[in-house]
């Protein structure tokens, strides 16, 4: 079992620590109502028993995401995980808004969960910095996009940004990795490492470094794989079945990166390759012509498999 220690805080980037930094959390707002942000919400107050905003400026997007909500706990009760009163006090715990300002006004954390892009990114952290109380724990569930330049965006509100990087699917996957900017503070680190042990899950301490842990080992490994599609070393269902018979891997490669998603496989690489400057990063010609083609993987049911 993890177990939070001010040793353990002490020992990322030399954070001195008091006997107890973090501050508690009752309610977090969730932005972004996609399939990682519903994720974050619906364990939020499942297992840590978070008052939770989603939100999303799609009214559309964030029905979809409530309905997708209710099924997975229709299918906890199916299966004798939630009693119905329990699945029903899950789900009045969680409320959407389409309002960023008013949503995140008086929120104890937030989590960011936007596409990978940048300037989306900077911007939503920018605002956060005007619209929060002064204690509230920024957090983003970005999974390439360095923390210090986030931090950067956010101005004063720096030292209170960190990165909380859920695993897909996030009601499954156990693993979280946190990763901290230059700016973070000790008490921010502490805060969220608290948040995601009551959330089940077990966090990995990350620097902020190109890729962070996961997806430096793991986005390399894809675009490899793609590589040896694209250059005929051999086909789709080989190159997976080798992985998964051979190699003690539960998903191929292939089938890995159209669920993930080929646009965010093909956006991490860029990240990787353009922050290190290392050819061996260089994105698959390949992956970028299926990104090109709009054949993203499952989301969009065709990629390297039709769905």
């Amino acid at each position: 079992m993890f177990r939070l220690t001010t040793a353990r805080i002490a020992s990322v980037r030399g954070f001195s620590t008091s006997a107890s930094l973090s501050k508690k959390v009752d309610s977090l707002s969730v932005i972004g109502a996609g399939q990682m942000g519903l994720g974050i919400a619906l364990v939020a107050a499942n297992k840590a028993g978070l008052q939770v905003n989603l939100i999303d400026a799609n009214q559309g997007a964030l029905d979809k995401g409530l309905k997708f909500m209710d099924k997975l706990l229709e299918k906890d009760v199916g299966k004798g995980r939630l009693t119905s009163d329990e699945a029903q006090a899950v789900r009045g715990r969680v409320t959407g808004h389409t309002n960023l300002q008013s949503a995140v006004a008086d929120v104890d954390m937030i989590i960011e969960a936007v596409p990978e892009i940048p300037k989306l990114k900077f911007d939503i952290f920018r605002d956060l910095n005007e619209w929060t109380q002064k204690d509230t724990i920024l957090a983003t569930n970005t999974s390439s996009i360095s923390i210090t330049k986030i931090a950067a965006a956010a101005g004063a509100g720096a030292p209170r940004v960190i990165s909380a990087h859920f695993m897909n699917p996030v009601p499954v996957q156990k693993g979280v990795e946190i990763i901290t900017g230059l700016q973070t503070s000790p008490e921010t680190l502490a805060t969220t490492l608290e948040v995601v042990k009551r959330m089940g899950k077990i966090p990995s301490i990350s620097k902020d470094s190109p890729g962070f842990l996961a997806n430096r080992i793991l986005m390399p490994y894809i675009n490899e794989a793609i590589i040896t599609l694209e250059t005929g070393v051999g086909e789709k269902e080989d190159i997976d079945n080798i992985l998964k018979n051979g190699c003690a891997m539960p998903m191929g490669p292939l089938a890995l990166a159209d669920f993930i998603g080929l646009d965010t496989c093909l956006a991490i690489m860029r990240v990787l390759y353009e922050d290190t400057g290392d050819s061996k990063y260089r994105p698959s010609v390949l992956l970028n012509k299926y990104v090109d083609a709009g054949w993203l993987g499952k989301k969009s049911g065709k990629g390297f498999y039709d769905y």
